[in-house]
């Protein structure tokens, strides 16, 4: 299911008629900005999660390494 040139024509036509011409450079930029921002708050969420889990097997480490540390002091 493609677009054709009919359908694009009719699309730019429909905005053009909808919003006028001197809104669409600022609608273009206000959705550029929200894409930026969209994509550093994913990228910022990801590197958070990330050290999240990098913390977590820290964490996780050291609570097994007490565990064994237990068990040969009880052996």
């Amino acid at each position: 299911m493609s677009l054709g040139f009919t359908e694009i024509i009719l699309i730019v036509l429909f905005i053009l008629i909808v919003f006028g011409a001197k809104r669409i450079p600022e609608l273009a930029r206000a959705m550029g900005r929200a894409s930026y921002e969209f994509k550093k708050a994913k990228e910022s969420l990801n590197t958070e999660s990330r050290e999240l889990m990098e913390a977590a097997e820290k964490a996780a480490e050291k609570a097994a390494e007490k565990e064994e540390k237990k068990e040969k002091e009880q052996a």
